[in-house]
């Protein structure tokens, strides 16, 4: 019973710490930015922690069920997806700055699909995808299984909490259009250029 206990804490804990990877800060910090509220902060981080605990379960039980490992060039491929995320949703964000710049008006708020997707490309590479690995050579499938679901818990609470407390001073933020737009072109830049640097390495590989 303490076992389980300890292991059901230790999911969720490993999974809010997960949640504060720099990819994806810097991927639903472009997000965030167009909320205005603590509120609509923390749904958004729920939804990408949604969709984050969704491809864990996927890929923790396929790889469970058929006993096997990822092959190193599919995991190659998620990484890359990681890449082209960034990289759109830092040009989206700067380039919606830049509209904004010649007072063109847009809807506010991000439709809940965006977030999940974002989370579900997340939840497929990287250290999401190594930890669902690494759980599926625990002993039984049922253990397996309430451990990335405890692990996926972990991801969506950390980043409801982390968009939650970044929408609060987003809010106040979000009255002044020239502080928005350059908070705009900061989380823009730095998902961009992330996206660069984390793709580079991939692209040079295949290449040569």
């Amino acid at each position: 019973m303490l076992q389980a206990l300890f292991g059901g804490f230790l999911g969720v804990a490993l999974g809010m710490r997960h949640a504060l990877e720099p990819d994806h800060l810097a991927a639903v910090s472009t997000l965030v930015a167009e909320e205005r509220s603590a509120r609509a902060g923390a749904r958004l981080g729920a939804w990408w922690g949604l969709g984050h605990t969704a491809a864990l379960l996927a890929v923790g039980l396929t790889l469970a069920l058929l006993r096997a490992e990822m092959p190193a060039r599919l995991a190659e491929v998620f990484e890359f997806g990681v890449a082209i995320l960034l990289f759109g949703l830092g040009v989206r964000a700067i380039d919606r700055a830049v509209r904004q710049a010649s007072h063109v008006h847009f809807l506010r708020g991000t439709p809940a699909k965006r977030p999940l997707l974002v989370g579900v490309v997340h939840g497929l590479a990287g250290s999401g995808a190594l930890t669902a690995l690494a759980l599926a050579q625990l002993p039984t499938a049922s253990l397996r299984l309430v451990t990335i679901a405890l692990f996926g818990c972990g991801s969506v609470l950390g980043m409801a909490v982390l968009s939650g407390l970044a929408g609060w001073p987003l809010a106040r933020i979000g009255a002044r259009p020239r502080a928005q737009r350059a908070l705009s072109l900061a989380t823009g830049s730095l998902s961009a250029g992330l996206g660069l640097f984390w793709g580079y390495p991939f692209v040079a590989g295949w290449l040569l």
